[in-house]
């Protein structure tokens, strides 16, 4: 009697705080996550197809144009290919498995990560077919959410937009370049031809973003209204030299963000964000490593400034900073209301690398308030991750499939309107929208692994469909997450981070590409 009166105090707060105490199957988790690519398919699905509930789409793309844009990705809710977050969540997922490749293998999963990010690269060469031409939008936003369809029925403009010389676009060519060859890495034992032609690509497509400068949202202005490039493009050009010169050890990439870093703002700005948009911590990130790595070489000076400022980034993430990110009563970093969750990925995933980067280095995160030891910043992105998935004070896991709880009235069209298998009567423009948008009702196909827009500043949370703000999934959301889910399902890593060539941890895999 005396131990169950003992007990009750930590059973209550274990009822009470269900937040608290979780425990969670990263390596499940990371499978749903993956998974969730293959609802976001657009053009002709293949045979291997895991998402049945979808079918093929976009089949026209590109055809007024007189170019194929079959394939790509769908980049959120809605039935348009946006070029720059498509190009982000490549190069994001491709800097996951050149992480945490091993991990995946081990759990299976790496075949699947490789696929997703090759049904990605594949439109990218196709929206690639001149040097200095790049297709960076299929679809058009404004008359695409005028309607509510499942791909399948689209009955919406699917005019191509591109840049070229006389319209310039160096942040879609940059971010575009460093999907390229950070993808060339992923696919350079396995499929050596393909990762060659990546790599092509990558070149022209920076020496494109460098010779002919400009805002993408000044020549694709349909874009502005959705994806703005709001930072410019002085951090897509860094970001792009530093994927370059991983993918190709070519020390023209190295020198080009020695002699730019001061000018383009790689060493000047002190960040707390991180995202399709705002590249600059990513390249600090990276540009760290290389100087961990003892390849500066004359640039130490020049790199030791954007380690320090990616130092900040780090530590304004665990609250040691000079000015540290907001977060919310039960612990999420919090940026903005609309989507707010493509940070607390993208960031995490920053914290993930970077604390195997000065573990493999023996080094410790030099912070205003004091060193830190690198197992922080792995504490910090295992406790957003954790928020994530329903450690939280609702007990809501916003990645729809996982756990009990989680969000069934998504804003995603395919979710929300009936399988075109399984009732295969047209649905109009309008008519999705009296017919399914306002149902008060669970989405009729589960979208499994999509990563939603997430709660506000106070953790609440409404699972309503018309809720865009937070009930959205987009692509860029789930693309870090494959690495940091690999990274904490494996326990540790086992093997030093700074080392090249890990790749020959897993050669046998994914021999049909």
């Amino acid at each position: 009697m005396e131990k169950s009166m003992s007990m009750a105090p930590l059973l209550l707060m274990v009822l009470c705080l269900p937040f608290a105490l979780g425990w969670h199957d990263y390596n499940q988790a990371l499978s749903k996550s993956i998974l969730f690519f293959e609802a976001q398919r657009s053009g002709y699905l293949p045979h291997n197809q895991r998402v049945t509930w979808r079918a093929n789409s976009g089949l026209n793309d590109g055809k007024v144009s007189g170019v194929d844009l079959v394939g790509g990705y769908y980049d959120a809710g809605d039935n348009v290919k946006f070029g720059l977050p498509m190009a982000f969540t490549i190069t994001m997922m491709s800097w996951s498995i050149i992480e945490y490749g091993k991990p995946m293998a081990a759990n299976g999963e790496l075949g699947h990560a490789m696929e997703a990010v090759k049904w990605g690269t594949d439109y990218l060469i196709k929206a690639h077919p001149e040097p200095y031409v790049l297709y960076g939008e299929v679809g058009d936003g404004n008359t695409d959410h005028y309607c509510w369809q499942r791909p399948e029925d689209m009955t919406t403009d699917r005019h191509a937009y591109k840049i070229d010389p006389s319209n310039p676009g160096s942040d879609l060519a940059g971010e575009t370049a460093a999907a390229m060859a950070a993808a060339s890495i992923v696919f350079r034992r396995s499929n050596p031809a393909y990762s060659s032609e990546l790599l092509h690509h990558a070149y022209q497509l920076f020496d494109f973003a460098d010779k002919y400068r400009g805002k993408y949202d000044s020549s694709i202005t349909v874009a502005q209204k959705y994806y703005r490039s709001v930072s410019g493009y002085n951090d897509e050009l860094l970001w792009a030299a530093a994927w370059l010169y991983q993918a190709s050890n070519n020390q023209y990439y190295l020198n080009y963000l020695g002699k730019n870093g001061d000018s383009m703002g790689g060493t000047g700005w002190a960040m707390t964000e991180f995202g399709w948009d705002v590249k600059y911590a990513g390249v600090q990130t990276l540009v760290a490593k290389f100087l961990m790595q003892g390849k500066a070489g004359m640039h130490a000076p020049v790199f030791e400034r954007y380690h320090q400022k990616a130092e900040h980034f780090m530590c304004s993430l665990i609250g040691k900073g000079t000015r540290n990110v907001q977060k919310t009563p039960g612990g999420l970093m919090f940026r903005q209301r609309w989507n707010n969750m493509q940070f607390v990925t993208s960031a995490s995933f920053l914290a993930t690398v970077y604390s195997d980067y000065l573990a493999s280095s023996r080094g410790t995160l030099r912070c205003a308030a004091g060193n830190v030891a690198p197992t922080q910043l792995l504490s910090f992105a295992k406790s957003q991750v954790d928020y994530l998935l329903g450690d939280n004070p609702r007990g809501t896991s916003y990645m729809v499939g996982y756990g009990n709880n989680f969000p069934r009235q998504v804003h995603h069209r395919g979710s929300s309107i009936v399988s075109i298998k399984v009732d295969s009567k047209f649905i109009a423009c309008r008519q999705g929208y009296a017919a399914w948008y306002t149902r008060k009702a669970s989405d009729p196909n589960v979208l499994t692994g999509a990563v939603v827009g997430g709660p506000d500043a106070y953790d609440n949370f409404a699972d309503e469909r018309d809720n865009y703000e937070q009930t959205e999934p987009a692509t860029y959301n789930n693309a870090p997450l494959l690495g940091i889910l690999a990274r904490l399902g494996s326990g540790h890593s086992g093997y030093n981070q700074l080392l090249p060539g890990i790749y020959s941890l897993y050669l046998h895999y994914v021999s049909w590409f």
